[in-house]
């Protein structure tokens, strides 16, 4: 499992009894997470100390309970990178921060390409990694069904102080928008894909992962450059298990393609407990030259 390293100001402080206990900053949070299936002791004070709780409902969704001193919006730092955070629906802050492993990962490869990288960045949420890319000196395009979500990408790359580079913002259905890509003949040197589970696109489309990501990977390995560097594929679906998502990457993506590709868990260390918690699955394949 690779696990977040330097991030000063998020911390996963306890977890336990399905429940997260989380520094965003100087912002405490509780979140509910279905990994976290022990009961145990709570060895950090702070569960008591909490500006929101997160309270799920029996009927589907849930609600922030604000008990004290919640700002609207507020900002964390990673890095050199600036993100701006909210109490959103479906116990959301609009920040993942196991993908800081990823952003990482992904400057190294763009600044040690010693060329120009233009990245696609599909399903692309609040542009956590089109934030990281840009700052590595990349030209992305970001793209994501929802109107607001590439709003608040914008506003992050504006505070991280990247909005002036090259990107293209948006909002689409990412597999239409990759279709329409193709017949453009448009290449990309790398891409990244943060699709959900389960969703809706800008017009009522329903996805599920499990039903469209064969025609999806197999489709958005055509824009990959003949000498492209990377892809990035992150997934949150239980039911896909890492060596399912390794071999549909080499079939559908890196085939006739030199490089590498591995599967592992990326996770959050719980600093109470001493271990690590699983937050989802990265395929990544890179070429010879990454």
């Amino acid at each position: 499992m690779r696990t977040v390293e330097g991030f000063s100001d998020y911390e996963l402080l306890d977890a336990d009894n399905g429940q997260r206990l989380e520094r965003w900053g100087d912002v405490i949070l509780i979140r509910p997470d279905p990994q976290v299936i022990w009961n145990g002791t709570k060895q950090d004070n702070r569960w008591n100390k909490a500006n929101a709780v997160y309270h799920r409902s029996n009927s589907g969704g849930g609600y922030w309970e604000k008990l004290k001193n919640v700002p609207d919006v507020w900002s964390i730092n990673y890095n050199d990178l600036t993100f701006n955070l909210k109490p959103m629906g479906f116990k959301h802050t609009g920040l993942f921060p196991e993908q800081a492993v990823n952003w990482t990962l992904a400057d190294k490869l763009i600044k040690n390409a010693g060329r120009e990288i233009s990245v696609l960045n599909l399903f692309a949420y609040t542009g956590g990694a089109t934030v990281a890319c840009l700052k590595a000196g990349a030209s992305v395009t970001h793209v994501d069904a929802s109107k607001g979500m590439v709003q608040w990408a914008k506003e992050n790359a504006n505070s991280s102080g990247v909005i002036d580079r090259p990107v293209r913002w948006i909002v689409d259905d990412c597999l239409k928008f990759v279709k329409r890509e193709i017949r453009r003949g448009k290449k990309y040197d790398a891409i990244i894909m943060d699709p959900p589970s389960y969703g809706r696109g800008p017009n009522g489309e329903v996805w599920k992962l499990e039903q469209q990501l064969s025609e999806l990977l197999e489709e958005t390995g055509k824009l990959l450059s003949d000498d492209a560097l990377f892809f990035f594929l992150n997934s949150y679906t239980g039911g896909l298990s890492p060596t399912i998502l390794n071999f549909m990457v080499k079939t559908y993506v890196a085939k006739n393609r030199k490089g590498e590709i591995f599967t592992d868990e990326i996770g959050l260390n719980i600093t109470a407990k001493g271990i690590s918690l699983p937050c989802g699955n990265t395929t990544i394949w890179k070429s010879d030259n990454g």
